[in-house]
């Protein structure tokens, strides 16, 4: 029961690292001797020190020697040199005799080593308390270390009736709360790239940011297959300032050589998908995204995306908005008319429901990442 105390909060103070911390895992740090803490610390902010570390300096500014003591940690921690030195020799270096582990760390360069050099170091170690949830913390960056693919987020607002807009004419803009757009921003600061489709460009002329900013900058990505994005949008606008990737057919590129010239001018990136090849073109974006080390990327495009996103079984992750509105035959965007091409049911596993507002959060995970991530099923 103790372990399961401490390791719970050390995912609580992992959590805090979401949004910050990316590509990197969320981790949480708990140091324990004689049954009190001791030391706490998590992952803060890509390339500053891991949880480890951050929890052992708390012990000095505590007047605590570690030595001793255990120390509860949500992922496995890291042996090799990356932005910041291996954890696991700052873990011998202060004397810790046992070190409890959620879960283990997949990717190459860890993959159980750093449970090896503790245990070569007469180390005590304990793997799997709370595994599922940590699991569940870190599933982006652990399907990549597992699979080298990256995180597909769907993610959209709408009303009961499935409306994804007002009418024409409605002087209204959101469908959805301040707090829910607010929550929507969260999504967007874990990931390192938004797409959306040339629709949404055309009639929203969005920024595609997240707010607040926090110095961090998404990959702003539209699927334009027949390059019809406007040369003075804001996207483009402000490519020299976030990297900006226009997503069309060779076709297009080809038989419109002034756009993809001013497009470029303007400092975004042509990404051409070749018309030969052998899976759909959101397949190959995703390669593509995945070669580039882009661990999260968030839909947020129109109803015939994210109906293809599922239609494909690419989505790992789904977030509905639901706002309590009925908007009628007049609304634009009918998310359920593309769902109808769906052949098969789609169940959200480990889903999260929240009120924000008025409106209510749905949040779950697809059979395909729990499987990714392999998530253990209860016992019946």
């Amino acid at each position: 029961m103790q372990n399961t105390k401490y390791m719970q909060m050390a995912l609580k103070l992992a959590a805090r690292g979401i949004g910050q911390v990316e590509p990197n895992p969320a981790v949480g740090c708990v140091i324990v001797k004689d049954e009190k803490i001791i030391g706490t610390g998590w992952h803060k902010k890509f390339g500053q020190p891991h949880a480890e570390i951050n929890a052992l300096e708390n012990c000095k500014t505590l007047a605590v020697n570690p030595k001793g003591s255990t120390m509860y940690i949500t992922l496995e921690p890291c042996c090799h040199q990356g932005k910041t030195p291996p954890c696991t020799d700052a873990i011998i270096a202060a004397g810790i005799t046992k070190v409890v582990i959620a879960t283990t760390d997949p990717s190459t360069q860890v993959n159980g080593k750093g449970i090896e050099q503790l245990q070569r170091a007469a180390v005590e170690v304990e793997i799997g308390i709370c595994e599922n949830q940590a699991k569940l913390l870190n599933a982006p960056f652990i399907k990549f270390a597992k699979t080298g693919k990256c995180w597909v987020i769907l993610k959209w607002a709408q009303s009961i009736d499935g409306k994804l807009a007002y009418p024409d004419g409605n002087n209204q803009r959101w469908i959805s709360t301040e707090k829910s757009r607010k929550d929507a921003h969260k999504l967007r600061r874990r990931a390192q790239a938004i797409l959306v489709g040339i629709n949404t460009v055309l009639a929203d002329d969005p920024l595609l940011t997240a707010r607040p900013c926090k110095g961090k900058k998404l990959t702003r990505i539209v699927l334009d297959r027949c390059l019809r994005v406007p040369l003075d949008c804001k996207l483009l606008d402000t490519a020299d300032k976030a990297d900006t990737l226009i997503f069309t057919s060779d076709k297009a590129a080809q038989t419109k050589p002034q756009i993809t010239e001013q497009i470029i001018r303007k400092g975004a990136e042509l990404l051409t998908c070749p018309d030969t090849t052998n899976n759909s073109n959101l397949h190959f974006l995703l390669d593509e995204l995945s070669k580039r080390s882009i661990t999260q990327l968030l839909v947020e495009g129109g109803a015939t995306l994210i109906a293809s996103f599922l239609k494909e079984n690419l989505a790992d992750e789904i977030c509905v908005y639901i706002a309590p509105k009925i908007l009628g035959a007049q609304a634009k965007a009918d998310i359920t008319y593309p769902m109808t091409e769906l052949t098969e049911t789609l169940d959200l596993h480990c889903a999260n429901i929240r009120h924000l507002g008025s409106d209510v959060c749905i949040n779950g995970l697809t059979k395909k990442a729990i499987n990714e991530i392999s998530i253990k099923r209860a016992r019946a």
